[in-house]
Protein backbone atom coordinates (compact mmCIF):
# COMPACT_ATOMS: atom_id res chain seq x y z
CA UNK A 1 0.00 0.00 0.00
CA UNK A 2 2.80 2.33 0.55
CA UNK A 3 4.38 2.16 -2.59
CA UNK A 4 1.24 3.16 -4.79
CA UNK A 5 1.09 6.88 -4.08
CA UNK A 6 4.86 7.28 -4.41
CA UNK A 7 4.70 4.98 -7.52
CA UNK A 8 2.30 7.00 -9.11
CA UNK A 9 3.78 10.40 -7.82
CA UNK A 10 6.77 9.23 -9.67
CA UNK A 11 5.14 8.79 -12.93
CA UNK A 12 3.31 12.01 -12.59
CA UNK A 13 6.41 13.86 -12.29
CA UNK A 14 8.21 12.08 -15.44
CA UNK A 15 5.49 13.24 -17.27
CA UNK A 16 6.10 17.30 -16.03
CA UNK A 17 9.40 16.50 -17.42
CA UNK A 18 8.68 15.08 -20.20
CA UNK A 19 6.55 17.64 -21.36
CA UNK A 20 8.87 20.37 -19.79
CA UNK A 21 11.78 19.24 -22.50
CA UNK A 22 9.13 19.29 -25.35
CA UNK A 23 8.81 22.88 -25.07
CA UNK A 24 12.22 23.81 -24.04
CA UNK A 25 13.11 21.95 -27.09
CA UNK A 26 10.82 23.99 -29.41
CA UNK A 27 12.03 27.28 -28.22
CA UNK A 28 15.75 26.34 -27.61
CA UNK A 29 16.30 23.96 -30.52
CA UNK A 30 19.41 24.13 -32.64
CA UNK A 31 19.74 26.81 -35.46
CA UNK A 32 17.96 25.59 -38.96
CA UNK A 33 15.58 23.42 -36.45
CA UNK A 34 12.15 23.20 -38.23
CA UNK A 35 9.86 20.96 -36.21
CA UNK A 36 6.19 20.30 -38.33
CA UNK A 37 2.89 19.75 -36.78
CA UNK A 38 -0.80 19.02 -37.79
CA UNK A 39 -2.00 22.78 -37.03
CA UNK A 40 -3.53 24.91 -39.57
CA UNK A 41 -1.59 28.44 -40.43
CA UNK A 42 -4.10 31.56 -39.80
CA UNK A 43 -5.20 31.36 -43.00
CA UNK A 44 -6.37 28.19 -42.35
CA UNK A 45 -5.02 26.89 -45.65
CA UNK A 46 -1.60 25.58 -44.59
CA UNK A 47 0.21 23.04 -42.24
CA UNK A 48 2.20 25.47 -39.04
CA UNK A 49 5.94 24.72 -38.77
CA UNK A 50 8.03 25.88 -36.70
CA UNK A 51 12.15 27.03 -37.45
CA UNK A 52 14.77 28.45 -35.38
CA UNK A 53 17.63 30.94 -36.23
CA UNK A 54 20.48 31.20 -34.24
CA UNK A 55 22.76 34.63 -34.32
CA UNK A 56 25.98 34.85 -32.57
CA UNK A 57 26.41 38.85 -32.28
CA UNK A 58 23.77 39.77 -29.98
CA UNK A 59 24.44 43.46 -30.69
CA UNK A 60 24.26 42.67 -34.47
CA UNK A 61 20.96 40.82 -34.13
CA UNK A 62 19.62 43.90 -31.63
CA UNK A 63 19.66 45.97 -34.99
CA UNK A 64 18.36 43.37 -36.70
CA UNK A 65 14.93 43.51 -34.84
CA UNK A 66 14.96 47.23 -34.68
CA UNK A 67 13.87 49.68 -32.16
CA UNK A 68 11.62 47.61 -29.93
CA UNK A 69 11.55 44.96 -32.47
CA UNK A 70 10.30 46.95 -35.15
CA UNK A 71 12.07 45.54 -38.08
CA UNK A 72 10.28 41.94 -36.73
CA UNK A 73 6.78 43.41 -36.34
CA UNK A 74 7.13 44.85 -40.03
CA UNK A 75 8.71 41.15 -40.87
CA UNK A 76 5.58 39.30 -39.06
CA UNK A 77 3.25 41.86 -40.71
CA UNK A 78 4.53 41.25 -44.80
CA UNK A 79 4.88 36.91 -44.34
CA UNK A 80 2.35 36.30 -42.00
CA UNK A 81 4.61 34.73 -39.35
CA UNK A 82 4.87 34.45 -35.99
CA UNK A 83 7.99 35.67 -34.26
CA UNK A 84 9.39 35.24 -30.67
CA UNK A 85 13.34 36.14 -29.28
CA UNK A 86 14.48 34.91 -26.62
CA UNK A 87 18.58 35.18 -26.39
CA UNK A 88 20.26 35.30 -29.50
CA UNK A 89 17.32 32.86 -30.92
CA UNK A 90 14.50 33.70 -32.84
CA UNK A 91 12.14 31.17 -32.83
CA UNK A 92 8.96 31.57 -36.43
CA UNK A 93 6.13 30.17 -36.90
CA UNK A 94 3.56 29.97 -39.94
CA UNK A 95 3.47 28.01 -43.21
CA UNK A 96 6.55 26.37 -44.37
CA UNK A 97 6.75 28.58 -47.40
CA UNK A 98 6.78 31.99 -45.29
CA UNK A 99 9.22 30.93 -42.86
CA UNK A 100 11.59 29.78 -45.40
CA UNK A 101 11.04 33.60 -46.51
CA UNK A 102 11.45 35.36 -43.27
CA UNK A 103 14.41 32.95 -42.81
CA UNK A 104 16.16 34.44 -46.10
CA UNK A 105 15.16 37.93 -45.22
CA UNK A 106 16.73 37.96 -41.59
CA UNK A 107 19.94 36.08 -42.87
CA UNK A 108 20.74 38.53 -45.22
CA UNK A 109 19.82 41.44 -43.29
CA UNK A 110 22.25 40.12 -40.70
CA UNK A 111 24.62 39.56 -43.27
CA UNK A 112 24.75 43.24 -44.38
CA UNK A 113 24.85 44.12 -40.83
CA UNK A 114 28.19 42.53 -40.37
CA UNK A 115 29.56 43.77 -43.41
CA UNK A 116 29.45 46.95 -41.34
CA UNK A 117 25.90 48.04 -43.64
CA UNK A 118 23.00 49.08 -41.96
CA UNK A 119 19.61 48.28 -41.74
CA UNK A 120 16.61 50.61 -42.26
CA UNK A 121 12.52 49.50 -42.24
CA UNK A 122 12.77 50.11 -46.27
CA UNK A 123 15.50 46.85 -46.57
CA UNK A 124 12.63 44.48 -44.79
CA UNK A 125 10.09 45.30 -47.65
CA UNK A 126 12.93 44.98 -50.42
CA UNK A 127 14.82 42.10 -48.97
CA UNK A 128 11.30 39.98 -48.77
CA UNK A 129 10.71 41.33 -52.50
CA UNK A 130 14.16 39.90 -53.71
CA UNK A 131 13.63 36.91 -51.58
CA UNK A 132 10.50 36.30 -52.94
CA UNK A 133 11.90 36.39 -56.43
CA UNK A 134 14.79 34.42 -55.72
CA UNK A 135 17.31 36.98 -55.39
CA UNK A 136 19.69 38.23 -52.65
CA UNK A 137 21.95 40.96 -53.32
CA UNK A 138 25.71 39.89 -54.16
CA UNK A 139 28.65 42.38 -54.03
CA UNK A 140 28.81 45.72 -53.29
CA UNK A 141 32.75 46.39 -54.50
CA UNK A 142 31.65 46.71 -58.28
CA UNK A 143 31.85 44.03 -61.12
CA UNK A 144 29.93 41.43 -60.14
CA UNK A 145 27.22 39.73 -62.31
CA UNK A 146 24.11 39.75 -60.89
CA UNK A 147 25.49 42.64 -58.60
CA UNK A 148 22.56 44.47 -56.59
CA UNK A 149 23.99 46.83 -54.77
CA UNK A 150 26.17 50.48 -55.39
CA UNK A 151 28.87 51.89 -53.10
CA UNK A 152 29.46 55.59 -52.80
CA UNK A 153 31.63 56.83 -50.02
CA UNK A 154 28.70 57.74 -47.69
CA UNK A 155 26.72 54.56 -47.60
CA UNK A 156 26.07 51.51 -50.03
CA UNK A 157 22.72 51.52 -51.67
CA UNK A 158 20.99 48.27 -52.19
CA UNK A 159 18.14 47.10 -54.97
CA UNK A 160 15.13 46.84 -53.42
CA UNK A 161 13.11 44.80 -56.20
CA UNK A 162 14.04 42.90 -58.93
CA UNK A 163 13.25 45.68 -61.36
CA UNK A 164 15.83 48.06 -59.43
CA UNK A 165 18.31 45.41 -59.67
CA UNK A 166 17.66 45.03 -63.69
CA UNK A 167 17.76 48.85 -63.54
CA UNK A 168 21.86 48.55 -61.89
CA UNK A 169 23.08 45.71 -64.20
CA UNK A 170 21.74 47.38 -67.07
CA UNK A 171 23.68 50.80 -65.56
CA UNK A 172 27.05 49.31 -65.61
CA UNK A 173 26.68 47.50 -69.00
CA UNK A 174 25.22 49.93 -71.35
CA UNK A 175 26.27 53.25 -72.37
CA UNK A 176 22.50 54.54 -72.56
CA UNK A 177 19.68 53.48 -69.82
CA UNK A 178 16.00 54.59 -70.13
CA UNK A 179 14.38 53.96 -66.77
CA UNK A 180 10.45 54.72 -67.02
CA UNK A 181 7.41 54.36 -64.33
CA UNK A 182 5.73 55.97 -61.69
CA UNK A 183 6.96 58.06 -59.01
CA UNK A 184 8.93 56.43 -56.00
CA UNK A 185 10.55 53.65 -57.73
CA UNK A 186 14.03 54.64 -56.84
CA UNK A 187 14.74 55.36 -60.81
CA UNK A 188 16.71 58.79 -60.00
CA UNK A 189 17.81 58.31 -56.87
CA UNK A 190 19.43 55.15 -58.43
CA UNK A 191 21.15 56.87 -61.40
CA UNK A 192 22.48 59.18 -59.26
CA UNK A 193 23.93 56.98 -56.68
CA UNK A 194 25.59 54.84 -59.30
CA UNK A 195 26.99 58.12 -61.13
CA UNK A 196 28.32 59.21 -57.46
CA UNK A 197 29.83 55.62 -57.33
CA UNK A 198 31.90 56.30 -60.59
CA UNK A 199 32.86 59.58 -59.72
CA UNK A 200 34.68 58.72 -56.71
CA UNK A 201 36.13 55.36 -58.47
CA UNK A 202 37.44 57.66 -61.15
CA UNK A 203 35.65 56.06 -64.19
CA UNK A 204 34.21 59.43 -65.06
CA UNK A 205 35.46 62.95 -64.53
CA UNK A 206 32.36 64.42 -63.77
CA UNK A 207 29.23 64.57 -63.20
CA UNK A 208 25.94 66.21 -65.00
CA UNK A 209 22.34 66.39 -64.02
CA UNK A 210 19.78 68.27 -66.29
CA UNK A 211 16.10 68.96 -66.14
CA UNK A 212 13.68 70.45 -68.19
CA UNK A 213 12.51 73.38 -66.90
CA UNK A 214 8.92 73.11 -66.48
CA UNK A 215 6.47 73.83 -64.18
CA UNK A 216 3.91 70.87 -62.95
CA UNK A 217 0.72 71.99 -63.55
CA UNK A 218 0.90 75.67 -61.88
CA UNK A 219 2.61 78.88 -63.11
CA UNK A 220 6.00 79.85 -60.77
CA UNK A 221 5.95 83.45 -62.38
CA UNK A 222 9.43 85.31 -62.06
CA UNK A 223 11.70 83.80 -59.95
CA UNK A 224 14.11 86.60 -58.72
CA UNK A 225 18.01 86.06 -57.80
CA UNK A 226 20.98 84.42 -60.22
CA UNK A 227 20.73 82.06 -63.14
CA UNK A 228 21.63 78.68 -60.35
CA UNK A 229 18.89 80.72 -57.91
CA UNK A 230 15.97 80.77 -61.18
CA UNK A 231 16.74 76.96 -61.61
CA UNK A 232 17.28 75.30 -58.40
CA UNK A 233 13.44 74.69 -57.45
CA UNK A 234 13.44 72.91 -60.61
CA UNK A 235 16.64 70.81 -59.91
CA UNK A 236 15.77 70.62 -56.19
CA UNK A 237 15.37 66.60 -55.92
CA UNK A 238 18.66 66.21 -57.80
CA UNK A 239 20.96 67.92 -55.10
CA UNK A 240 18.55 65.90 -52.55
CA UNK A 241 20.12 62.75 -54.32
CA UNK A 242 23.68 63.79 -54.55
CA UNK A 243 23.30 65.08 -50.63
CA UNK A 244 22.08 61.33 -49.50
CA UNK A 245 24.62 59.77 -51.20
CA UNK A 246 28.11 61.61 -50.72
CA UNK A 247 29.35 63.97 -47.93
CA UNK A 248 27.48 67.46 -47.63
CA UNK A 249 31.65 68.88 -48.52
CA UNK A 250 32.42 66.56 -51.37
CA UNK A 251 29.12 68.14 -53.31
CA UNK A 252 29.94 71.54 -52.69
CA UNK A 253 33.27 71.31 -53.52
CA UNK A 254 31.90 69.27 -56.46
CA UNK A 255 29.53 72.10 -57.51
CA UNK A 256 32.50 75.08 -57.00
CA UNK A 257 35.03 72.81 -59.49
CA UNK A 258 32.49 72.09 -61.68
CA UNK A 259 32.84 68.38 -61.42
CA UNK A 260 29.39 67.89 -60.35
CA UNK A 261 27.12 70.32 -62.59
CA UNK A 262 23.18 70.22 -62.21
CA UNK A 263 22.09 72.73 -65.10
CA UNK A 264 18.59 72.97 -67.07
CA UNK A 265 18.07 70.77 -70.14
CA UNK A 266 18.43 74.30 -72.52
CA UNK A 267 21.58 74.54 -71.18
CA UNK A 268 22.87 71.26 -72.79
CA UNK A 269 22.61 72.59 -76.89
CA UNK A 270 25.32 72.74 -78.81
CA UNK A 271 27.58 70.52 -76.13
CA UNK A 272 29.53 67.67 -76.74
CA UNK A 273 29.82 66.22 -72.95
CA UNK A 274 33.21 63.79 -72.69
CA UNK A 275 34.17 61.48 -69.78
CA UNK A 276 30.71 62.02 -67.96
CA UNK A 277 28.21 60.16 -66.46
CA UNK A 278 25.31 62.46 -67.63
CA UNK A 279 21.82 62.16 -66.44
CA UNK A 280 18.38 63.54 -67.84
CA UNK A 281 15.71 63.40 -65.01
CA UNK A 282 12.31 64.11 -65.96
CA UNK A 283 12.52 63.48 -68.89
CA UNK A 284 8.72 62.67 -70.31
CA UNK A 285 8.89 66.41 -70.03
CA UNK A 286 10.98 66.97 -73.15
CA UNK A 287 9.56 67.70 -76.39
CA UNK A 288 10.93 65.43 -79.15
CA UNK A 289 13.03 67.72 -80.62
CA UNK A 290 15.00 68.80 -76.80
CA UNK A 291 15.20 64.25 -76.53
CA UNK A 292 17.25 64.56 -79.95
CA UNK A 293 19.24 67.20 -79.05
CA UNK A 294 20.04 66.19 -75.47
CA UNK A 295 20.78 62.56 -76.58
CA UNK A 296 22.97 63.59 -78.96
CA UNK A 297 25.59 65.44 -76.67
CA UNK A 298 26.83 62.18 -75.76
CA UNK A 299 30.72 61.90 -76.05
CA UNK A 300 33.80 59.80 -75.68
CA UNK A 301 34.01 58.06 -72.49
CA UNK A 302 30.68 59.07 -71.44
CA UNK A 303 27.28 57.17 -69.94
CA UNK A 304 23.94 58.75 -70.41
CA UNK A 305 20.68 57.71 -68.14
CA UNK A 306 17.03 59.42 -68.60
CA UNK A 307 14.40 58.98 -66.33
CA UNK A 308 11.27 59.63 -66.41
CA UNK A 309 7.55 58.67 -66.07
CA UNK A 310 5.18 58.89 -68.94
CA UNK A 311 2.01 59.31 -66.67
CA UNK A 312 2.99 62.82 -65.62
CA UNK A 313 3.89 64.76 -68.61
CA UNK A 314 3.81 68.52 -67.68
CA UNK A 315 4.05 69.71 -71.13
CA UNK A 316 1.34 72.78 -72.44
CA UNK A 317 -1.82 71.08 -74.20
CA UNK A 318 -0.68 70.13 -77.84
CA UNK A 319 3.11 69.25 -77.22
CA UNK A 320 3.96 65.84 -77.28
CA UNK A 321 6.74 63.81 -74.62
CA UNK A 322 9.62 63.02 -76.29
CA UNK A 323 10.75 60.32 -74.54
CA UNK A 324 7.95 57.59 -75.26
CA UNK A 325 9.31 58.53 -78.63
CA UNK A 326 12.83 58.52 -77.82
CA UNK A 327 12.33 55.03 -76.28
CA UNK A 328 10.12 53.72 -79.39
CA UNK A 329 12.74 55.17 -81.99
CA UNK A 330 15.83 53.30 -80.13
CA UNK A 331 14.34 50.10 -79.42
CA UNK A 332 16.77 47.37 -80.66
CA UNK A 333 19.80 49.89 -80.75
CA UNK A 334 23.17 48.25 -79.40
CA UNK A 335 24.25 49.86 -75.99
CA UNK A 336 21.04 50.66 -74.85
CA UNK A 337 18.53 49.43 -72.48
CA UNK A 338 15.42 50.63 -71.47
CA UNK A 339 14.14 49.68 -67.53
CA UNK A 340 10.56 49.72 -66.82
CA UNK A 341 9.84 49.68 -63.57
CA UNK A 342 5.51 49.21 -62.08
CA UNK A 343 3.66 50.18 -59.10
CA UNK A 344 4.76 47.10 -57.28
CA UNK A 345 8.81 48.83 -57.54
CA UNK A 346 7.99 51.94 -55.05
CA UNK A 347 10.04 51.85 -52.35
CA UNK A 348 8.30 54.96 -50.99
CA UNK A 349 5.73 54.92 -48.17
CA UNK A 350 3.69 51.82 -48.69
CA UNK A 351 1.05 54.02 -49.50
CA UNK A 352 2.42 55.60 -52.20
CA UNK A 353 2.12 52.42 -53.71
CA UNK A 354 -1.45 52.06 -53.17
CA UNK A 355 -1.97 55.53 -54.57
CA UNK A 356 -0.02 54.49 -58.18
CA UNK A 357 -1.81 51.82 -58.49
CA UNK A 358 -5.50 53.18 -58.13
CA UNK A 359 -4.22 55.84 -60.52
CA UNK A 360 -3.45 53.19 -62.85
CA UNK A 361 -6.68 51.18 -62.84
CA UNK A 362 -8.64 54.41 -63.31
CA UNK A 363 -7.03 55.09 -66.49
Amino acid sequence: MWQGPQTASSRIKRILELIGEELLAQLRGPASHITRNGGKSRSGARPIVRAEIQFDDNRLLADLLGEFDAHLSLLEERLEVQAVVHGNVVALEGSESECALARAVLEELYKRLKAGQSVAPGDIDGAIRLARAGMTPSRADGGAAGEAQLRTRKRVVTARTPTQTAYIQALQSHELVFGTGPAGTGKTYLAVAYAAGCLERGEVERIILSRPAVEAGERLGFLPGDMREKVDPYLRPLYDALYDVLPPEKVERGLDTGMIEIAPLAFMRGRTLSHAMVILDEAQNCTSMQMKMFLTRLGEGSKMIVTGDPSQVDLPAGQTSGLQEAITILRGVKGIAHITFTAADVVRHELVARIVEAYEKAR
